[in-house]
This record gives C-alpha cells, structure tokens and sequence, in this order.
C-alpha cells in the first residue's frame, strides 16, 4: 500500500481592507449582488462576481426553486452566463460572499462540490489558473490560486 499526501495552500485577509484593491471591489460587487439572491428555502443567500481578461465582470446570485435541484448556485449562474456570453474569453477570478438570514456567517464559504466541478470545467478549458476568493458576510476572506486546491483529483474530459 502506498500513501499520498496532498496539501494545498490558500492565502488568508482578515478583512476586505486587506485585499488587493481591483479584489476588494470584485468581492464588493459579489457583497451586493448576493443581496438579489431569490432564497425563500434556505434564507441562505450567496453572490459570485467573476471577472475576466477582457476587463468585464459577470455576476450571478444563487437562485432556489421548490424542487431542490432545480435552483443553481451563484457561482454556476455566474460562470455559465460568462460562458455562454463571452466563451472565449478567460476567467481570471472569482469572488464569492455568503451569508444567512436567521444567522451571522463569519467564516469563509466555499464553492459547493457541483460549482467546483464547473469552476473546474472551465479553468481547464482555458488552461489557465482560476483564482477564488470566498468569505461568509465578513471576516477572513480565503484566496486559492486555482480550483485545484479544492478538488484536488479533478474529474475532466481526459476521463471520457
């Protein structure tokens, strides 16, 4: 039997103030458009902002619906609408901000593991390194420098 070991890094800012200034207004714009989130279910409301190498930044917010698996997540709704309104262009980051109704969320949330298969879709498509900011409605903000510090044995075309 063998081992292996797999660590990952992530850079942590204790607040918005503490990230690079064209970062702090993506996860302003993911902080506002997380307020448009359609959660009557859950209460749990989250908003994406992806910005790509043309300058334009697509948002997305998570959307419910009655039969569960219908709704998507902001991050899918954001990367989908990028990828189906500018397909050939790179996504270079993606801010996420999460929060409750009925509770404070101070700690950093992550893409679900149906949005990080997407998220992954795309980085490898496009060959380039996604880089994924994520917090709750304040506090630390966590960066990863790809989507491969959270899915580590991505699944992708190579599989098929």
């Amino acid at each position: 039997m063998k081992e292996i070991n797999i660590t990952t890094t992530f850079s942590v800012f204790d607040s918005l103030n503490e990230l690079p200034g064209n970062i702090q207004k993506l996860m302003e714009r993911a902080v506002e458009i997380r307020k448009k989130a359609y959660a009557p279910y859950s209460k749990f409301r989250v908003g994406a902002a992806i910005l790509l190498d043309n300058g334009k930044i697509v948002l997305g917010s998570n959307q419910e619906n009655a039969a569960y698996p219908s709704g998507l997540c902001a991050e899918r709704v954001a990367i989908f609408q990028a990828g189906a309104i500018y397909p050939d262009v790179k996504i270079l980051q993606i801010a996420i901000s999460a929060t409750a109704d009925k509770k404070s969320v101070t700690s950093p949330i992550p893409p679900c593991g149906a949005c990080r298969q997407a998220i992954a879709e795309y980085e490898f498509k496009q060959e380039y390194p996604i880089e994924i900011y994520f917090m709750g409605e304040s506090g630390a903000i966590y960066k990863s420098d790809s989507l491969k510090n959270l899915l580590p044995f991505m699944f992708d075309k190579n599989f098929l």
